[in-house]
């Protein structure tokens, strides 16, 4: 086996592995609201720099400004139809730590909840692997902007659907099965995308990057701004300044 393609894969499973230990963290430990909310925030920030800095100026480089834009629409158009479909089906709330999900639990039977959960991750996971292409070395800032921003959103959406009554089977076992599909679609982000012309790895790059920031707006940045918290816009930046410092000096 190439060794890229395991170094690939090694890497999308760290990086997918935080959402185990966030739901670890949520499901066990009684954290309030506030505490739950700035988590989200500074992720956001995380992630928004993340995508601004990484993902999309390497998507501009490599392939220009058409192929970086009709990636990055289509990537929130995909999402948001995706989403929308998601959400009447009883996941709308998959990243609510609070009393959100108790009403959709009675007519969800958990598929939608991970399939949302993997909605949320696979693009994040493939931007991974397609970061190794030139070069074979991942982004180490892309890494760790993911990473950081994985915990919230697994801490939160294990305390929600703990709340809602899952059983500890279901929201381990599909965090999990969730982080080991995060390294597949790393491995698929890099072998895939390898041979392809830069313009469509550019589009697919912002794609990711397209739908990394209609889930920031619909899932991680309204559960940051749940509870009465005050400072969430200032803890959010904060997030963002943490990563941009990162990409800089990486």
């Amino acid at each position: 086996m190439n060794p890229l393609i395991l170094k690939s894969g090694l890497w999308g499973l760290f990086a997918g592995s935080s959402l185990l230990i966030g739901a670890l963290v949520g499901y066990y430990s009684s954290i309030g609201k506030k505490v739950i909310s700035s988590i989200m925030g500074f992720g956001a920030g995380v992630l928004i720099s993340a995508l601004s800095f990484d993902l999309m100026d390497e998507a501009y480089q490599s392939g220009g400004f058409l192929a970086t834009s009709i990636g990055f629409i289509s990537g929130a158009l995909i999402y948001s139809v995706a989403n929308y479909f998601l959400s009447v089906n009883g996941a709308k709330h998959r990243k609510r730590s609070g009393n959100q999900l108790k009403n959709e639990a009675k007519s969800n039977n958990g598929t939608a909840l991970a399939v949302g959960a993997l909605l949320d991750g696979i693009p994040e996971s493939i931007a991974i692997g397609i970061s190794m292409i030139h070069g074979g070395a991942v982004s180490i800032a892309t890494i760790i902007a993911i990473f950081i921003s994985n915990v919230p959103e697994g801490l939160s959406s294990s305390a929600g659907m703990k709340n809602a009554g899952k059983s500890k089977l279901f929201i381990f076992g599909m965090w999990t099965v969730i982080a080991l599909i995060s390294g597949l679609s790393s491995v698929v982000g890099y072998t895939v995308f390898s041979n392809l012309p830069n313009e469509i790895v550019s589009g697919t790059t912002a794609v990711a990057a397209g739908a990394i920031l209609c889930m920031l707006s619909d899932t991680m940045i309204p559960e940051a701004f749940e509870s009465d918290h005050h400072w969430i816009g200032l803890i959010t930046v904060s997030g963002f300044l943490c990563a941009f410092i990162l990409e800089k000096i990486a």
